[in-house]
């Protein structure tokens, strides 16, 4: 699945198009590399996000092309949620 498409679905991100702005200025590694919008997401990887004050990692858990809100948590699994204030 496309890293974009898969930061929506699993709402890490809420929408695509903020998934995908984020990837292109760079702010989005897979397993230590910056990673592009259409890069492919497996089970096992680790994400790392970087927000205005905080980093996230999480580890992908499953890939679903769908899930509801209750189980989009069960996708992935916070490794570390970084503040930088």
């Amino acid at each position: 699945m496309r890293l974009d498409k898969y930061l929506k679905v699993s709402r890490i991100i809420k929408r695509r198009t903020v998934a995908k702005e984020a990837c292109e200025n760079g702010r989005v590694n897979i397993n230590g590399k910056v990673a592009k919008p259409s890069s492919e997401i497996k089970e096992g990887d680790i994400i790392e996000i970087k927000y205005a004050n905080s980093i996230l990692k999480a580890r992908i858990l499953n890939v679903k092309q769908h899930a509801l809100k209750q189980d989009a948590q069960s996708m992935y699994e916070i490794i570390s949620d970084v503040n930088n204030k």
